[in-house]
Parts: C-alpha cells; structure tokens; sequence
C-alpha cells in the first residue's frame, strides 16, 4: 500500500508548470513553481515544519507546548497543520490588512487569532511583532517563530525548493523571480541555485511601502519608503535577518494594482487561481521582460491560493473600490447590488387601486403592466395618484390599461451604466432587464444613484 503517514509528509514536490497566455511577449521559456499543492495550499509550509522540527531539536519547544507566530496568514497555516498533528496549541498574531479567509482557515484548523494594527511601527506594543514576542514571555513552554530572524526558514528552501527547481529544470534555469517578504524563500532557493549555477539571476518582487528597492540599491533604510500598502505576502518595513541582499540581483517593485490585475489574469487566462504575491512577481517579471533572451529558462514562485483572497483581488466590487478595476459597471451590477431582487408586476386587468396597493406595500415607484407574461406597459405612482385624484369614488376600481403608459424600454445586461442615460429620464424612471437566464430584472434611476 502507498499512503503517507501523515499530512506533513506530502509537503513539497510540487509541480513546474509552464504559462502560456499570460507569457505571450516574454522571449523566454517561463515555468511557475505552484505551491498551491501544498497542504497548507502555500509555500510557507515547507519552512513552518522546519521551524518547528528544529525548535524540538534544540529543546525549545516540548511536547504539550504551544506555537506562536506573527503571520500574515500563509505560515500560521503551515504551523496550524505541525499543531493538528503534533498536538501543540497555536497563538497567531495577524495584521488587520489580512483577509478574512485567512482568519478564517486559521480558526478553522484550531488556532487562536490575535488581529493588530498594521500601520503601527513594529516597536509599538500594539503591533504584531510585538504581541507575539510578549505572548512568548508570558507563557510557558510556548516558542516564538520568528520566522523574519529565524534562519531554518530560508534553511527549508535551501534544502528542498532548490534542489527541486534545479532537479525539475534539468539544471537549466537561468533566472529565479519570486516575491520578498520574509526573505526565507528567495534566500534558500537562491543560495542552492547560485552554488550551483554562479550565473543565475534573482529578481525579487517588491511593493511601493517597503524598504527593500532602495536599502538594496543603497545601503540605506529609509523610513520615508514605509507607508501602507495592501499587497499581501511581500514587502517589509524592517530588514529581516532572512533576507540575504548578496544573493539577490535586484528588486522590482510592483503597484498593488498591478498585482491584483496580473493574479487575475492568471487565473483566467493559465486557469491557476493564486493569491496577491503571485501577480507581483509576475508583474515584475512583466516589467523586467526586455532583460531577457530566447535561450532563458524563468522559473517563477507562485506562493499561496487564490481562495484566501475571494473577498479581495477576485471580488469586483473590492477592487472597483480602490480603483484598480477600469472596466465600468454594467446594468448586470446593479441587479447584482440589489437586495430585493424580485420582479414585481401588476395585470393590465387589475384595479388601479390594486395597482396602488402593491406599490405602497412593496415600496415602489413604477411597475411594468403585463398581458399574461408578456409586458404591455407601465405605471408609475405619480400616474395612479393623479387618476385617483381626479375622480376618487369611481377611478379606483377601474383597469390599469386605462392609466398605464408605455413599456419601459429593455435593455441588455451587459450595457454600461453610462448608457443608461439613454434610456433613464424624467419620463421614463426605469428600464427592464433580460438576463442570459431568461429573467426579467427591473433597474430603476435609485438604482442608479445608488451605484453612482
């Protein structure tokens, strides 16, 4: 039988897999190392269990201990999954930039989340850093990871993410591209490639707010390069001991915009659905792409999953918001907002009273009149009203076809929203809707204000 003992021996090995679209005008052969397949769905699990395997060794974390970590989410995966196994409690300590999944995935495997501050420095006792580093003190027989300053992080690369590239290329690779947070991965990897081919290149992925670019172009940290950034996974405001500046050939730093748009893509365009660091590095890579040849062999580290980050970079309205979505909203948008969806219509046969009391209780100011299925027509509550008013003691109970007007106009449900102004006026106060379902939808001018 062939079965792993249990869920940390199926870490590593993971796949190289070529990108093609997303690749198209890059001259080279570009591979993506996808660590997805990870357990923990990222790399950060390869280091989480070395971390901890050398803690037992030296002594400092015993049986029945607990594991604590400042973690933007990917590592305290990794150790949630040691903890699970070995029988540890986890303490994670996180940033409140971090998403909700992430939280979320971490509670779900038992862990105890601490949400910080993110734009505090690190000294600030509120910060991150700090709150793990006081928990550790407080509480016995726990071990603080570490892993900026613990260096069996980048050792972990070193003796597995190496050897597999340089194994799964045949030795060919030319140039390394991955993301800089902790500097564990980029470090590792490209101490055992470099041993090997002195010739290789590295290029790191770094974000506007942090200091890398400059303290590696310059020798100096300079505090005016931090300020907050929503990229997740890359980037620091300090200089951690895992980050060797020796082995790196140079930064590239990449818009949080660029990032989220370059992850999109590569999920819709290679079908690999990632998180935030992947579109950095393959946007630096982009951007770096006149540096190289035809005989170039590019491998890429594509981090983490793509599902940590389904309430951010892959939910439209989030990144409309920050403005990194130019493709305008679509009447589709509106429905999609809405939070009565219903399609509320009245018969052309029915009573304008009836007519009035379904708007008054839906809350309403127009409906389409229909003939069996079919819309003939349209009412407003100012219509209904004026025809009350004129004769009240008989007007009520007569047909909606003597008041109504006419339909309201149909529309796509990929038209802009700014094509509605078209069709949206004073006299017509609404437009009608068909989905590629067949529905019938029903977009009114507060619909419209209400997106705008």
């Amino acid at each position: 039988m062939k079965y792993f003992k249990n869920i940390l021996e199926t870490i590593g090995n993971t796949p190289l897999v070529q990108l093609n679209r997303v690749a198209a005008d890059i001259p080279s052969l570009v591979l993506a190392k996808v660590e997805t397949f990870n357990p923990g769905h990222s790399i950060k699990d390869r280091m989480a269990v070395k971390m901890i395997d050398d803690a037992e060794k030296r002594g400092d974390l015993k049986p029945g201990g607990t594991i604590i970590e400042c973690t933007s989410g990917n590592t305290g995966m990794g150790l949630a999954l040691v903890g699970c196994v070995r029988g540890y409690r986890c303490i994670f300590t996180t940033t409140d930039k971090q998403s909700k999944e992430k939280v979320d995935m971490l509670k779900a495997l038992g862990a105890e989340v601490i949400v910080c501050p993110t734009n505090v420095e690190p000294e600030d006792p509120r910060s991150y850093y700090s709150v793990a580093r006081r928990l550790s003190t407080e509480i016995p027989n726990s071990f603080w990871c570490n892993q900026y300053d613990n260096l069996s992080n980048r050792q972990a690369h070193y003796e597995s993410t190496g050897p597999e590239i340089w194994d799964q290329t045949d030795g060919k690779v030319t140039h390394l591209v991955v993301g800089v947070g902790t500097g564990g991965t980029v470090s590792g990897t490209a101490k055992y490639l470099k041993e090997r081919n002195p010739n290789l290149k590295v290029w790191g992925a770094d974000t506007y707010g942090s200091v890398f670019k400059k303290y590696h172009e310059t020798g100096v940290f300079d505090p005016k390069e931090i300020y907050p950034y929503i990229t997740e996974g890359i980037g620091e405001d300090i200089l951690p001991a895992n980050v060797d500046f020796s082995l790196i050939d140079l930064f590239e730093k990449v818009s949080d915009k660029e990032a989220a748009l370059w992850a999109r893509r590569i999920a819709r365009e290679e079908g690999i659905l990632l998180g935030y660091s992947a579109g950095s590095a393959m946007g630096a890579l982009h951007q770096l792409r006149n540096k190289l040849t035809k005989d170039d062999v590019v491998v890429l580290i594509f981090h983490d999953h793509g599902s940590r980050y389904v309430g951010k970079i892959y939910n439209d309205d989030w990144m409309r918001e920050r403005g990194f979505l130019d493709d305008e909203l679509k009447v589709s948008d509106l429905i999609a907002r809405k939070k009565d969806r219903r399609f509320i219509g009245v018969q052309e046969n029915e009573s304008v009273r009836n007519a009035f009391n379904l708007m008054k209780s839906n809350d309403i100011s127009q409906m389409p009149v229909l003939k069996a299925d079919k819309i003939v027509g349209s009412i407003t509550e100012t219509q209904v009203l004026h025809f009350l008013l004129e004769n009240p003691l008989h007007n009520s109970e007569k047909e909606v076809r003597l008041v109504m007007g006419d339909a309201f106009p149909t529309v796509q449900e990929d038209l802009p929203i700014s094509q509605l102004s078209k069709y949206i006026s004073k006299e017509i106060p609404a437009v009608i809707m068909l989905d590629r379902s067949g529905g019938t939808h029903i977009v009114t001018q507060y619909d419209l204000i209400q997106a705008i």
